[in-house]
C-alpha cells in the first residue's frame, strides 16, 4: 500500500508550526517567514521559482524529498487560504498563483464543500467535509498506488497524526520561540514509539527529525 508521508514542516522550539492571526498578507501569522529561512536559500526552493541557484547539502537534499513518488496531497482548509466559514470568494484559488507547485490532485478538508478547481500543470484542488480515513481513501485512490503528502497545516497534520496514519514524518526544529499559535504535539504523547527515530542538525540552525514507521 502507498505510504504517508509529511516533509518539511517547520516547527518552533516550543512547538508552534503556525503563528497567531493568519491574514491575506501573513499566511503564517505573527511568525512572518522566521520558520522557513532554512528552505529559502535551498535549490529546491529556488528552482520552485525559476531560479538555477541554492544550497545543495543535506538541507537541499531533505527538503527536495517532499516531491518524489507523491500521486495526492491532503492539506488543511487554513493552507488554502485565510477565509473562514461559507466561502464568500470562489475566486480565490490559494496562495500559489496559477500554477500551484503540487501537480497532483489536493484534498482541502472544508467544512463548506465547493466545486473543484483545475490548475495549471496538473494541480486540482478537490474540497471535501471528510475524516482522516476517508480523506486518505480518496487520495490514495486519485494517486494511482503513489504516496501521499499531508501538506498541513500542524492541525491536519496533527489529526492523521493522531489516528496513526502516518508512516513518515519531517519535522523542522527552528531555533525561534512564538509563544502563541498553532502547536504541533498537543495531545500526540507517546508519538516517538510508534516509529523509529533520526535527526541531524544543519549549519543554518536548524534541526531535522525523520519519523519512519519501522
Amino acid at each position: 500500500m502507498s505510504r504517508v508521508r509529511v516533509h518539511n514542516l517547520s516547527i518552533s522550539i516550543d512547538g508552534y508550526a503556525t503563528g497567531e492571526g493568519q491574514s491575506l498578507d501573513a499566511p503564517f501569522g505573527h511568525a512572518g517567514t522566521r520558520l522557513h529561512k532554512w528552505f529559502f536559500s535551498t535549490r529546491t526552493f529556488q528552482q520552485m521559482h525559476g531560479s538555477p541557484d541554492g544550497s545543495t547539502g543535506v538541507e537541499d537534499v531533505l527538503a527536495g524529498a517532499w516531491a518524489p513518488g507523491i500521486g495526492a496531497e491532503i492539506m488543511g482548509r487554513n493552507k488554502f487560504g485565510p477565509q473562514r466559514g461559507p466561502w464568500e470568494d470562489h475566486e480565490w484559488n490559494g496562495w500559489w498563483g496559477p500554477n500551484p507547485p503540487f501537480h497532483t490532485p489536493v484534498f482541502v478538508l472544508t467544512h463548506h464543500p465547493r466545486p473543484s478547481v483545475e490548475m495549471e500543470g496538473g494541480t486540482t484542488f478537490h474540497f471535501i467535509d471528510a475524516t482522516p480515513q476517508e480523506a486518505l481513501r480518496q487520495a490514495r485512490e486519485a494517486a494511482g498506488g503513489l504516496d501521499v503528502r499531508i501538506g498541513g497545516g500542524p492541525t491536519t497534520v496533527r489529526e492523521f497524526l493522531a489516528e496513526d496514519l502516518v508512516d513518515h514524518l519531517h519535522v523542522v526544529v527552528v531555533p525561534i520561540v512564538l509563544g502563541r499559535g498553532e502547536r504541533l504535539w498537543d495531545g500526540l504523547e507517546g508519538l516517538e514509539e510508534r516509529f523509529h527515530v533520526e535527526s541531524v542538525t544543519t549549519p543554518s540552525g536548524v534541526t531535522h527529525l525523520t519519523f519512519t514507521r519501522p
